[in-house]
């Protein structure tokens, strides 16, 4: 098959690989339809080093049933799933309690099986990882119902751990593909103001059409100054940050006000954060965040999807073929586009 490797920061290459093969009876082998990049995927696009590549890449796809192991019930092959981008059995104590990406048994893919911007992939864990599509969707949902597989569940992710309520105050830290999506998840838990932080217009007048009331483009100091003018001084109750960098992180600190919570789901590329009395101890300020368990989120989300309620998918702006997946990374990292949809 056709697979996407990235052998250091800036070289990513679409070459022959081995077809995924049934490794244990848990697994399955699913033939690829959409699957895209991601914005973390810029991470290691700026800063991996040659020693550590070739590595395959992607996390997030969808597509039919191949194949499966022995122990797999309740697919069959020709099925259209959706996975998310961590893999877990569905069934231990951790992703009872709806933290899937803690799974002993689970792992992520690309860092722990294949990557998904390929021609098909491994599922570990199959039976508690994929989530059945109908059979008869209209493909002009497919980008929409791809986005379950990450930046729709963890743009909810972040709303949902900052117990986004109805008549909230909500800052949006970020106008990438997570951070408007959780702007769509702010507004749909019933927020009442929102405020996407974010400088290019097209990316927030989708935005607006998001759910966003206000945006502010200024960055820093001048942009927390901005949020506390719209919000009486005080700033709002929840911060929800997508970005992942510490000036990101800085600006959650002083736009979230006294009691409130910052939720973190940028993959941070950072240790260290302030955490003391004059950051977060003594407002009382919340903070939580992580990665995304996304099937934790995924039937709630599906109804929304297959009902047209919602429109996720609106932020794939560009759509490549495999084979041109490095120059969707570098459209990315140029910000000529939003996020790219990959079709094998």
């Amino acid at each position: 098959m056709r697979a996407t490797y990235m052998y250091e920061a800036g070289d990513v290459r679409v070459q022959d690989a081995p077809d995924p093969a049934i490794e244990q009876p848990t697994d399955a082998i699913v033939r690829i339809v959409r699957s895209c990049v991601c914005g973390s995927d810029l991470h290691p696009y700026h800063t991996m080093a040659a020693a550590d590549g070739p590595a395959p890449m992607g996390h997030e796809f969808l597509g039919t049933v191949e194949e499966l192991g022995p122990e797999v019930s309740g697919l069959r092959r020709g099925d259209l799933v959706v996975a998310p981008f961590a893999f877990a059995d569905n069934t231990c104590e951790f992703c009872r309690e709806g933290l899937h990406t803690s799974c002993p048994d689970g792992g992520f893919f690309a860092s722990d099986a294949g990557g998904a911007q390929a021609e098909a992939i491994r599922v570990p864990q199959a039976q508690g990882t994929l989530v059945k599509l109908p059979g008869d969707v209209d493909d002009g949902l497919l980008p929409s119902l791809l986005t379950l597989a990450d930046v729709y569940g963890t743009g909810y992710h972040a709303a949902h751990q900052a117990r986004v309520r109805p008549g909230d105050s909500v800052t949006v830290i970020g106008d990438g593909a997570v951070g408007l999506l959780a702007v769509l998840s702010a507004r749909q838990l019933g927020a009442e103001r929102i405020i996407l932080m974010g400088r290019h217009k097209d990316r927030t007048d989708l935005g607006r059409f998001f759910g966003a009331t206000d945006v502010v483009a200024e960055r820093g100091e001048e942009g927390i100054t901005k949020v506390r003018d719209l919000t009486g001084g005080h700033g709002t109750r929840a911060v929800l940050e997508a970005v992942g960098h510490m000036p990101a992180y800085e600006m959650a600190v002083g736009a979230v006000r006294p009691g409130g919570v910052i939720s973190r789901v940028g993959v941070p590329q950072y240790e260290e954060a302030p955490v003391g009395f004059g950051s977060l101890f003594g407002p009382n300020v919340t903070l939580t965040g992580g990665p995304a368990p996304a099937r934790a989120y995924m039937e709630e989300l599906l109804r929304g999807v297959l009902d047209g309620t919602v429109q996720p998918g609106r932020v794939f702006d560009r759509t490549l073929p495999l084979e041109q997946t490095p120059e969707g990374y570098r459209a990315m990292d140029q910000r000529e586009a939003l996020k790219v949809l990959i079709t094998p």
